[in-house]
């Protein structure tokens, strides 16, 4: 845990190595290139080696993919409760991403010159559903259930399996639901690169879309280009911004909630006016922490990602949240709408006592798939447009061609591109 004090020496150096806090460290970046190459060069033979290597499962190419049979049984392990959440769940997701559905429209702008666009879904996505350290049935929803009501024809999943070769129930029952036509059992670096690359058994996507670690953050990295990607969004992260008035145990609960992910680069920010509430923050966190099962990973957050920042005013802080640009923003101040108006940068904003992050992990409607390592500086979260083509659309008529020609003469002129200009002349000149 680290505190820093707006009127301490070094308050500056020490807010900059935040903010310029990288996505993975670089070799991370060289152990996923390697990975990579290795499925391209071999193919399924090398998402064999990988699977026994780092999801210690045994896997032959007709393993790969889970069928339906494995799937039906999936429903069958979870409690009624468990399914109503999932449906629920699914529901709110796909009423927003409906909301946020672009439309194809057309108008004329000017005299004779018809404007506008055209959408249509992509083919043939992936999804990532990490699965290490939990299995992230949420992720299912609020990758391919959007994907799904984009209207993508083809949803391909891939998700680490368990050491029995299994892949979690409530994985596969969301799976279902949310419209996957396809389903493999492989993770991490590997199966992002099989869905990139292709392999015998794997078709290669269009787009991959999804969280992960650092390692998987890497990868779709590398990766883009030779296919497309929504993000960078690795590893965990949340800022609160807090006035006297917040409640500290529901800060340090919502830091908890972040702080718990699981693999050690996770970062939990409080940003406060108020020095007491700092300090029954700090109380409260360590109080929470001792009743929580996954000890050992909210350990390595609390060692190396916990910060409270002491600020002198919330106009500052506003500055240092949008300067930081997390994942998730709260904000538990007196008027959080009026504070909001401030920030310019962050995945997605929580306003008020009573909006948990986890409300938009798990429930809320939008995406929680969100830019991470102040790349929402630069990157939207992941949004039903993210799944489809746009081609714009232009239509002239002969006398709108001729009102304009000179126009384009000039720029065909200017770019020394002589075919460019006689391409317009030519419909209303003839020599």
């Amino acid at each position: 845990m680290k505190k820093l004090r707006f009127d301490s020496p070094g308050f500056e150096e020490e807010l900059r190595a935040l903010y310029e806090r990288p996505s993975f460290p670089p070799e991370v970046g060289k152990q996923a290139a390697a990975i990579i190459d290795e499925v391209r060069a071999d193919g399924d033979a090398a998402l064999i080696r990988f699977a026994e290597k780092f999801d210690h499962v045994s896997l032959t190419p007709d393993r790969f993919r889970v069928d339906e049979a494995e799937i039906e049984e999936a429903k069958k392990a979870l409690t009624p409760a468990q399914r109503r959440a999932i449906r629920t769940a699914l529901s709110q997701v796909r009423a927003f991403a409906k909301r946020t559905m672009p439309r194809n429209w057309q108008a004329e702008v000017r005299p004779g010159v018809t404007l506008g666009e055209k959408f249509e879904p992509l083919d043939r996505v992936g999804v990532y559903i990490p699965g290490g350290t939990a299995p992230l049935v949420s992720t299912v929803i609020h990758t391919a259930g959007i994907a799904s009501a984009a209207g993508v024809k083809e949803i391909v999943a891939v998700t680490p399996a368990r050491r029995d070769g299994t892949v979690h129930p409530a994985v596969l029952y969301a799976m279902k639901l949310a419209g996957v036509t396809e389903i493999y059992r492989l993770g991490g670096v590997y199966g992002v690169a099989a869905l990139a690359c292709g392999t015998e058994s794997v078709r290669k996507v269009e787009k991959i879309v999804g969280p992960g670690n650092a390692y998987v953050t890497a990868a779709k990295r590398l990766l883009y280009g030779e296919v497309a990607i929504d993000m960078v969004a690795g590893p965990s992260e949340i800022l609160v911004i807090a006035d006297e008035t917040a409640d500290p145990a529901f800060i340090a609960a919502d830091l908890l909630s972040q702080a718990e992910h699981g693999s050690g680069l996770e970062q939990a920010v409080l940003v406060t006016t108020s020095a007491p509430l700092m300090e029954q923050v700090e109380a409260e966190f360590l109080r929470q922490k001792a009743s929580l099962p996954r000890l050992a990973t909210v350990d390595r957050v609390m060692e190396h990602g916990l910060f409270l920042i002491l600020a002198p005013d919330l106009n500052r802080a506003a500055e240092i949240a949008s300067r930081y640009a997390p994942e998730h923003l709260e904000i538990q101040t007196v008027r959080p709408e009026r504070l909001a108006k401030r920030i310019t940068a962050a995945g997605a904003i929580f306003l008020g006592p009573w909006t948990p992050e986890p409300v938009g992990d798990f429930c809320a409607g939008p995406s929680h798939v969100l830019p991470t390592a102040s790349s929402a500086r630069y990157f939207n979260g992941l949004e039903t447009p993210g799944f489809f083509r746009r081609s714009s659309i232009v239509r002239y008529s002969e006398k709108a061609l001729q009102r304009e020609v000179s126009v384009i003469e000039a720029f065909a002129g200017m770019e020394g591109l002589a075919a460019h200009g006689r391409s317009g002349t030519i419909r209303v000149k003839r020599f």
